[in-house]
């Protein structure tokens, strides 16, 4: 574990991708400023789950001495929310408020276009490069953007693919004063869920850190579920097939509470649905 003295921007969404890159991050020495997004989302619970998250990195002992003895720093996440209020009314997905029905099934099938946010990695883009040029134009340094895209979203999401980071890039870069300061990092690009998993629990090794506590606070669940005053993970939705066929890949239990129409229901019932789906695709 390297001395934290690099600084890197994070598009913090709350789900399993962008909190594992939050954890390369520590690991790899970064001060990071966190951003999440509220834009009318139905899955608003990721919010909470990303403050939940930094709450508990910024509450844990996760440095160590070249001894190989724990030291008693804390890794401090500065973190932020952004209102885009009134954004949702007027975005035509079935992610947003008012939107249709969430579909079911797995990102191969057509429908999942369905959950296309029209352009939402260039608005977060915008303010999370506004934020990073003025980190770096205050403390005089070099700044890394970061963010948690990977090979599974290039087929239903173009603004996750390699192209559209190197064009945003340069409009970027054309727009603003001092833009080659700022750069990008995207360690899972040409990965999956699975590899962002394995990398996960590596860095929970190495930064001392409870796996289970750490996905636990994260939700990829596109339709959660509300059942008396407790947030639930649905297991049918795509991002959740996606989830929950990554942790099966590293033998582990997802640690986040499932529930269906039925009410709350254990892991083997997850596990026995998500098999099924994969031997339908």
């Amino acid at each position: 574990m390297e001395n934290m003295n690099k600084q890197a921007v994070l598009s913090l969404s709350g789900g399993m991708d962008s909190s594992t890159v939050l954890l390369r991050l520590l690991a790899d020495g970064y001060e990071v400023t966190a951003l999440s997004f509220d834009y009318g989302q139905k899955h608003k619970i990721e919010l909470e789950r990303a403050q939940s998250l930094v709450d508990y990195l910024n509450s844990s002992r996760i440095g160590t001495l070249p001894t190989g003895d724990l030291t008693s720093l804390f890794y401090k996440v500065k973190y932020g929310t952004i209102k885009l209020d009134g954004l949702a009314p007027m975005l035509n997905s079935a992610l947003v408020e008012g939107g249709d029905e969430v579909p079911e099934g797995h990102y191969e099938q057509e429908n999942m276009k369905e959950t296309v946010v029209p352009n939402r990695n260039k608005i977060f883009s915008s303010l999370i490069q506004a934020v990073a040029l003025s980190i770096a134009n205050e403390k005089n340094t070099e700044v890394h953007i970061a963010m948690g895209i990977h090979a599974g979203d290039h087929a239903i999401y173009p603004d996750c693919r390699q192209e559209f980071r190197d064009a945003d890039y340069k409009a970027f870069t054309e727009g603003n004063w001092d833009a080659n300061r700022v750069s990008y990092i995207t360690p899972y690009l040409n990965g999956d869920k699975f590899d962002i998993l394995k990398d996960g629990a590596k860095c929970c090794d190495e930064l001392r850190l409870n796996f289970d506590k750490v996905y636990r606070n994260t939700n990829t669940s596109y339709k959660p579920l509300n059942i008396n005053g407790t947030w639930y993970s649905d297991y049918k939705s795509a991002s959740s097939v996606e989830r929950v066929e990554a942790f099966l890949k590293v033998g582990r239990p997802d640690p986040v509470a499932y529930a269906d129409e039925s009410g709350p229901v254990d892991w083997e019932i997850v596990r026995e649905h998500v098999e099924k789906v994969l031997e339908s695709v």
